[in-house]
């Protein structure tokens, strides 16, 4: 039985005017996304990974075409509706961290389940969890200067688990990390999507990162140039 779709690029364009310089940054993509599905988005430098980024995860929206989320197009909503899908379906991690330095790791854990005005006494014991399961227990009234760079990426997954989504979007997730410490990153992004049945889009050029996905699909000169299953993925499948 297939898996039923969670995200659905029909006919996608991204156009980028200025002044008189038209950039395609995403020309005419189609393209599906099962849940529990593991994909990684690849590509050259220019190929229009970034931008794909923004449009699978709601940050953005068309100039052509329709994005939808759990069946419902999502093309033309305004940022206000866009925000609100966005904080409970889709899970970010960025290779910056983007946490908010004045904030505990605790607090900013807590952040996302604030915007949707969840219970405080809630948020908190959640939040505390996430952040033991990722093996910061000690760490929970570490601001993000204090913390290695591990350690502040995990507080991320801990943050983007926070509304339990049902979408992980990584963008390069071990970009900023020691080889060590990227390995354990995705070894934990492999466990939520294995284990929790997470699916997890990833956004990288590095090949090494794309061994671990079960889908692989290559962008150049924004458009799909391949797409396709990974190897150990069609030996289980077989």
């Amino acid at each position: 039985m297939e898996s039923k779709c969670i995200i659905e690029l029909k006919g996608i364009w991204k156009i980028y005017q200025t002044g008189s310089v038209k950039v395609e940054a995403v020309r005419g993509v189609s393209l599906k996304i099962s849940k529990e599905e593991f994909v990684a988005i690849t590509g050259a430098s220019g190929s229009g990974k970034s931008t794909m980024m923004h449009l699978v995860g709601c940050l953005d929206t068309p100039s052509k075409g329709s994005i939808f989320l759990d069946g419902k197009d999502i093309s033309l909503l305004g940022e206000s509706n866009l925000a609100e899908i966005r904080g409970k379906k889709i899970g970010f991690i960025f290779q910056k961290f983007n946490l908010i330095p004045t904030l505990t790791a605790l607090e900013n854990v807590m952040l996302p389940m604030d915007f949707q005005n969840d219970d405080n006494s809630d948020a908190r014991k959640r939040a505390t969890k996430l952040l033991g399961m990722v093996g910061l227990s000690d760490r929970l009234n570490h601001k993000p200067g204090e913390l290695s760079g591990g350690q502040a990426q995990r507080v991320a997954i801990a943050r983007a688990l926070a509304n339990n989504p049902e979408v992980i979007l990584a963008d390069e997730p071990t970009g900023n990390l020691d080889s060590k410490t990227g390995q354990t990153v995705m070894d934990f992004l492999c466990e939520l999507h294995n284990k929790e049945g997470k699916t997890v889009v990833m956004v990288t050029h590095d090949l090494n990162l794309v061994r671990f996905a079960k889908r692989v699909v290559k962008l150049k000169d924004g458009e799909v140039e391949s797409d396709s299953y990974s190897y150990n993925h069609r030996r289980k499948s077989k």
